[in-house]
């Protein structure tokens, strides 16, 4: 039998703002970054909203201050989860005010790539593994266990806040997860993603927030650096091995 489709009661999350009063150092990280130094008003999609953007952008320091605003741990986990291996969250989430639907969602989740092991140990520790299919996550491969918490963690209306999920993910598993995205949207959840995956950010009607060295702005997918590098290496990947590698020397 099909699952019934429920009408979802947000977006949850509706329009995030810099509160300038809030800076307490303009001069101090993450502030300094041009992303967040320029920023205003950012609204959310209410399905998917993407941050894309080079290493060291502020995409997933962002992304981290939205978690907390919305009572998640820094490191990862559900609003259950309370711990701290090593605290280095910036003061970000101070200086930010969200706009929120009213009936807001007790079913969301922080999937931080990079601390996914802690989480994983802390789901032992709380003794939930059965929410999470049973099986311990340090007991599977990296991928697999991103899908235990996909399938099993995630549920209908839900809030689900990722950074690098394609981290653990194969291209194959990728186009996975992109069903198990259009599924969960369809079962009126939102997502907001840090990627830097070009099959993940591919998911359309999305909204794809580009942080470079300038600013911080909206691009179609096309438009994206991920996009474009990847297809342009692809379309001529000789050529451009040669040039990476020395061997082409610019003539003809």
């Amino acid at each position: 039998m099909a699952r019934r489709r429920k009408n979802p009661p947000g977006p949850y999350l509706q329009l995030l703002e810099l509160v300038r009063e809030r800076v307490y150092d303009p001069s101090r990280f993450p502030f300094t970054l041009p992303a967040i130094r320029g920023l205003t008003t950012l609204p959310f999609h209410p399905k998917v909203t993407f941050f894309v953007g080079e290493n060291g952008s502020g995409k997933s320091t962002l992304l981290e201050a939205i978690a907390i605003q919305c009572d998640l741990n820094p490191e990862g986990g559900s609003v259950n989860f309370n711990f701290a291996t090593r605290e280095s969250h910036s003061a970000l989430h101070k200086a930010i005010r969200i706009a929120k639907h009213p009936g807001g969602t007790s079913e969301r989740f922080f999937l931080r790539a990079e601390s996914f092991y802690n989480v994983a140990t802390k789901i032992e520790d709380y003794e939930v593994i059965n929410s999470y299919g049973g099986v311990s996550l340090h007991e599977q491969s990296h991928g697999e266990s991103f899908f235990a918490l996909f399938r099993n963690r995630f549920g209908d209306n839900g809030l689900y806040l990722m950074d690098e999920p394609e981290a653990a993910l194969s291209p194959n598993r990728q186009l996975e997860f992109l069903a198990m995205l259009h599924d969960y949207c369809e079962r009126g959840c939102q997502f907001i993603i840090a990627t830097h995956s070009p099959i993940i950010m591919a998911y359309p009607d999305a909204t794809i927030y580009q942080f470079d060295r300038k600013d911080l702005r909206a691009v179609a997918y096309e438009e994206t650096e991920h996009y474009q590098i990847t297809r342009g290496f692809l379309m001529n990947r000789k050529r451009n091995l040669d040039i990476i590698m020395g061997k082409d020397d610019g003539a003809g």
